[in-house]
């Protein structure tokens, strides 16, 4: 019987709750209600996108996350305009390659095929199961080993490596073949 009251109660305040609001304005304010909820559930998803674009990005390349100051009166539009536009210039910047880009190239000419999946080596690069889960681990768990990934990704995770103090190193008779040791 305690389960069923808060039902009895419903049933018995609905008609009650009718009764006490007029029609032609309410039902019109509800629907400009429900309008601005689609409205700002669209912007919010966009800024979820954008904010993911962004900080994957800044993952995959190796630098600090981008966050957006501690701002409480920022409003949807806003934030949304802010996180579009830094998830463009983190694309841009992560189109145009990391800082030795034609290193990487040079490395990946004596290597072999970006999409290459000859265990225990994978990639463009050749990089290793330990190395993949080092320096791509957001990679290797979203989308499987190096092969998969882009080349720019697989250069962006090479540059992290290279940027740890490891230089050209875990690419010993290939970076000598190209003069970078």
């Amino acid at each position: 019987m305690r389960k069923l009251r808060p039902y009895l109660l419903a049933l018995v305040a609905a008609p009650l709750i009718a009764l006490a609001v007029p029609d032609g304005g309410a039902a019109e304010s509800a629907r400009s209600a429900r309008a601005a909820v689609r409205i700002d559930a669209g912007i919010v998803r966009a800024i979820r996108h954008y904010r993911f674009v962004t900080l994957r990005l800044d993952d995959v390349m190796g630098r600090p996350a981008t966050r957006l100051p501690p701002v409480t009166h920022v409003s949807l539009r806003r934030a949304n305009l802010i996180w579009r536009r830094r998830a463009v210039v983190v694309r841009r910047r992560f189109v145009a390659g990391p800082a030795h880009r034609r290193a990487w190239l040079c490395i990946h000419r004596y290597e072999g095929s970006w999409r290459d999946a000859g265990s225990p080596y994978y990639g463009g690069l050749q990089m290793d199961l330990g190395f993949q889960e080092h320096y791509g681990r957001v990679l290797l768990r979203t989308k499987g080993t190096a092969d998969h990934w882009t080349p720019l990704e697989q250069m962006w995770i090479a540059e992290k490596a290279y940027r740890s103090g490891r230089g050209f190193y875990p690419w010993p008779n290939t970076a000598r073949s190209c003069g970078l040791i």
